[in-house]
């Protein structure tokens, strides 16, 4: 009897997701029986699936406790990757507080306090818990980064303040992509925040592969040694202007993993959910 496992996406109706199929091609071949399935899809039978894997959930932001309620649930019936406790965690930011010796300056301010944070070049001031830079601006002047850092704790959102990179457009960011604990590849990303023609007049307008430098590698590893038990892990780095690498952030929720972009990136992947299950 083969093994059946649930691809977790959401309603798509525009197709952003394009790494469902090189997906479960993969799966095919590693002897599993892939279904996409909404993840809030209320005829699915989680039960009947060997495991289930969240991938594209892109919806979940203005539904973060319904989306983890749906986690628990899954969770209660058959095995999920990654665990809840990973997506619990990884779905507010609030996460890099745990990983500040590693990961970018930043700032906080939550519900109810002052946005006080130091006088940068340049901030980069987003909520928490978002995603596609989504609520996030980037600009020189503080009290336009103060007002929008309170604007978001008077929402009763929890608002993260970061120093803008140049070394993001020069270097670009790095997401190192990790399945099963292993490295697969490594891709340098499009900046999003970017007003640079030079950068956004490309033809890939997601990234393109790269070879990770040593530095890098040790860092990310460093990373996932702090967050251990995920399915698959996408750490994203950048340059500080010292030439250090640090962490931006690791996604273990939702993360576009570039599949079509290295030949065995989605073996690697498959590769790791057989073993796992």
């Amino acid at each position: 009897m083969g093994v059946s496992v649930a691809y977790v996406t959401y309603a798509d109706p525009e197709g952003f997701d394009d790494e469902k199929e090189i997906a479960l091609a993969a799966w095919a071949e590693a002897g599993i029986t892939g279904h996409i399935v909404r993840w809030d899809d209320p005829e699915a039978d989680w039960a009947a699936f060997d495991a289930v894997v969240v991938r594209t959930p892109w919806d979940y932001i203005d539904r973060r406790q319904e989306f983890l309620d749906w986690a628990r649930r899954v969770e209660s019936v058959t095995r999920l990757f990654n665990p809840v406790a990973v997506l619990e965690r990884n779905t507010d930011k609030t996460y890099l507080r745990d990983l500040k010796a590693l990961a970018i300056p930043t700032y906080w301010v939550a519900p109810g306090e002052a946005a006080d944070f130091p006088v940068l070049d340049e901030y980069v001031v987003k909520p928490t818990v978002s995603s596609g830079a989504r609520d996030t601006i980037r600009t020189r002047d503080r009290a336009e980064a103060q007002a929008h850092a309170v604007r978001l704790a008077a929402e009763g959102r929890t608002a993260m303040i970061q120093p803008y990179l140049d070394m993001v457009e020069a270097e670009g960011e790095t997401s190192l992509l990790y399945f099963g604990g292993r490295f697969s590849h490594a891709i340098r990303r499009i900046p999003m925040l970017t007003d640079n023609p030079l950068v956004l007049d490309r033809d890939n307008d997601r990234g393109e592969l790269r070879d990770p430098e040593p530095d890098q590698l040790a860092l990310a590893e460093r990373v996932l040694a702090e967050l251990p038990g995920t399915l698959y892990a996408r750490v994203d780095l950048v340059r500080l202007p010292d030439g250090s690498p640090v962490l931006i952030e690791v996604e273990l929720t939702e993360p576009y993993l570039f599949l079509r972009y290295a030949p065995d990136a989605a073996a690697n992947l498959a590769r790791a959910l057989a073993e796992a299950i």
